[in-house]
């Protein structure tokens, strides 16, 4: 069978899981190929994150692209796909981000049907404490223009925050008194090896070939164009090339000739507790003079949490104890009740920080390559309409409406989206 054809593969169904139960679990295909690269591709993808498998499954089934590879430098989740506190959320304020992450999260609601694979996405709430009157209401402004754009989003009360969830420590003389929250119901968390796994699997029945092991260590150019990728695995020809690999895009732009970009590569810590009996059922976050955290609570009953920067640049996935000492800070300040609770591992991303917080999905100087990049925070949640819109600008060559301002020269036009109003800045973006 050639690799560009549609796999027979097992569809995931009620049915399936009973036959299968019959005869020991032995009869299961696999969920994706592993195949030899081929000389040439019509689209490479260069990064098996959640970015470049969504871009490669959309490329493939909404634009009915063949010949198409991505090339992950190791195993498929072992980069920012698997080092993630897995929120997913659309509460942003910034005409291009309001439009983009409400249409990410719409996305999510129906992903595990759309890719006959169970992501399990919990819509459990985001909550956002807030701490002043002018906190109250500059949150009154994002939410309703949320709400105005057909979104969802809601201000509480501090009784109505106290009886969904009781053991915050609401005491006046808390390091951060508690006056409401924001919350967006719609919001909640998914489980990040299962969407890579679920878009992998989908975009191998449509012929993408994934080839794992397989870094990229040079670009091959051909004046203004991009005729050949240099491999571990060999050489690659490609009609076009698609960028997206996160923290490390810097690395691959300087590979193309093409000097520097205006990223910054940090590291972004997160952490996992032991697992307790159920305790939080949403995902709180706050962030209020200089401390920044988010918690919620995982299907294993492990406390899933993180918090700033390191701010030093890295490419390094190992974090250092002066970030463990402030979230752990942070969360014994706001959830007291975790003071004796043990953490059980954590661990580091590599985060490709933007100088305005927001991220590029764009053309580049080079006419067959293009850049997916500047997620800072919002990579997880943004994967499926970053995969979205990152196949609808490789397959007809011009950037979708929604992501027209997520270019690189809206530096030299002076329209930044700073939804943070942070400033030029890439470590305050968090």
């Amino acid at each position: 069978m050639s690799s560009f054809e549609c796999t027979d593969m097992t569809r995931y169904s009620a049915w399936s899981v009973f036959k299968n139960g019959l005869t020991g679990q032995r009869n299961w295909g696999r969920a994706w190929r592993d195949p030899e690269p081929k000389p040439q591709y019509d689209i490479v993808i260069v990064g098996g994150g959640l970015h470049g498998l969504a871009t490669a499954y959309y490329l493939a089934k909404n634009h009915g692209q063949k010949r198409i590879a991505v090339l992950e430098k190791g195993w498929l989740g072992g980069g920012n796909a698997g080092r993630n506190t897995t929120i997913v959320r659309s509460n942003y304020f910034m005409p291009g981000n309001r439009a983009f992450y409400e249409h990410s999260l719409t996305l999510w609601e129906e992903l595990s049907h759309e890719l006959n694979y169970n992501v399990m996405f919990s819509q459990r709430a985001h909550i956002s404490l807030l701490h002043s009157p002018a906190a109250r209401d500059a949150a009154a402004r994002r939410y309703n223009t949320m709400r105005l754009s057909g979104s969802d989003g809601e201000l509480w009360d501090l009784p109505t925050l106290k009886a969904a969830v009781p053991h915050l420590n609401y005491a006046e003389d808390a390091r951060f008194p508690i006056i409401g929250a924001a919350v967006q119901r719609r919001a909640g968390t998914a489980r990040h090896d299962a969407v890579a796994w679920g878009y992998a699997r989908a975009a191998d029945q449509l012929g993408v070939d994934i080839i794992q092991n397989c870094e990229v260590t040079g670009v091959q150019r051909d004046g203004d164009n991009v005729s050949r990728l240099q491999t571990s695995r060999g050489d690659i020809a490609a009609g076009k090339v698609g960028f997206a690999v996160a923290g490390h895009t810097s690395r691959l732009w300087q590979m193309a000739g093409l000097g520097n970009l205006p990223i910054e590569s940090h590291k972004l810590q997160a952490f996992v507790s032991e697992p307790l009996k159920p305790l939080l059922d949403q995902v709180v976050v706050f962030g209020v003079g200089g401390a920044h955290f988010y918690i919620s609570q995982s299907d294993k009953g492990g406390m899933v949490f993180g918090g700033d920067l390191d701010w030093y640049k890295s490419y390094a996935q190992r974090g250092n104890l002066p970030i463990v000492q402030d979230v752990a800070e942070a969360a014994t300040s706001i959830l007291p009740c975790l003071g004796r609770v043990r953490l059980l591992r954590h661990w580091s991303g590599v985060m490709d920080m933007s100088m305005d917080g927001s991220a590029f999905i764009c053309k580049t100087p080079l006419s067959n390559l293009y850049l997916n990049a500047g997620w800072n925070y919002g990579g997880f949640k943004a994967s499926p309409a970053s995969g979205w819109y990152f196949a609808d600008l490789i397959a007809n060559d011009r950037p979708d409406p929604v992501i027209a301002h997520f270019d690189l020269k809206r530096f030299e036009r002076g329209v930044v989206i700073d939804e943070r109003g942070a400033g030029p800045d890439p470590k305050l973006h968090g």
